[in-house]
């Protein structure tokens, strides 16, 4: 079943996402949080992947239309967005899917790739409605999630060559979390590169890595939301 464009109340107005259900009909919701070029192409397909898999995917669009070409462009629309709309956005996302028909479950997944992945654990923390995140080397230096108010249990994926989401950045998250007894679980594919799950990017794409994240992926949001229906 092909995605839609829809729109959903946020930030007073109106914003718009990308939509992808499965053929089943219903499924547990899931946010897909895009990487600093916008919601393109790949952002799709992975809701599309998702919707395969048995969930309702929606991809918020937070750059509002605009997308980016080279990293330049991109970095200046990660970094002129703002934070707190785009949380704003993120819930009105959430709630778009909790109001939704086909979604099963009090509560939804979020998963985010790279600035993603970053707003992926911020919108957890932000969201007692968000039950599991997943994030895919999430970084962004405006980020900081409020790890003591994280209700959801969090999967993090990450590179062993990234040096934007160091390693030893990891370990300090995970020993946050474990100190604040937040559970969790940390994997670092050591021969991995930053963004290597992105197919799109073929000097980073790491394919068999990118499979077993993705497995990975999908068991994690099985087991967790499944708990919450």
């Amino acid at each position: 079943m092909p995605g839609e464009t829809v729109k959903f109340r946020s930030n007073g107005g109106t914003a718009e996402g990308y939509l992808s259900a499965p053929e089943s009909g219903r499924g547990a919701g899931l946010v897909v949080i895009q990487e600093w070029w916008g919601l393109v192409p790949h952002i799709k397909d992975v809701c599309d992947r998702f919707a395969r898999e048995g969930f309702v995917a929606l991809a918020p669009d937070l750059y509002h239309g605009e997308t980016a070409k080279s990293p330049d462009e991109a970095g200046k629309l990660m970094m002129a967005m703002s934070i707190d709309e785009a949380e704003k956005d993120l819930r009105g996302a959430i709630n778009f899917l909790l109001n939704d028909a086909r979604v099963t479950g009090g509560r939804v997944g979020t998963v985010g790739f790279c600035m993603g992945g970053a707003l992926s654990l911020y919108a957890a923390s932000k969201n007692e409605r968000v039950g599991a995140c997943v994030v895919f080397y999430g970084g962004h230096p405006k980020v900081k999630p409020d790890l003591e108010n994280l209700r959801a249990t969090v999967l993090g994926i990450y590179a062993g060559r990234d040096t934007f989401v160091t390693p030893e950045s990891v370990r300090e998250l995970q020993r946050r979390l474990n100190e604040l007894g937040k559970p969790n679980e940390m994997h670092i594919y050591e021969d991995a590169d930053h963004a290597f799950f992105n197919d799109a990017r073929p000097e980073v794409y790491n394919p068999r890595d990118a499979a077993d994240a993705w497995r990975r992926t999908v068991n994690f949001f099985r087991t967790n939301l499944e708990k919450q229906r």
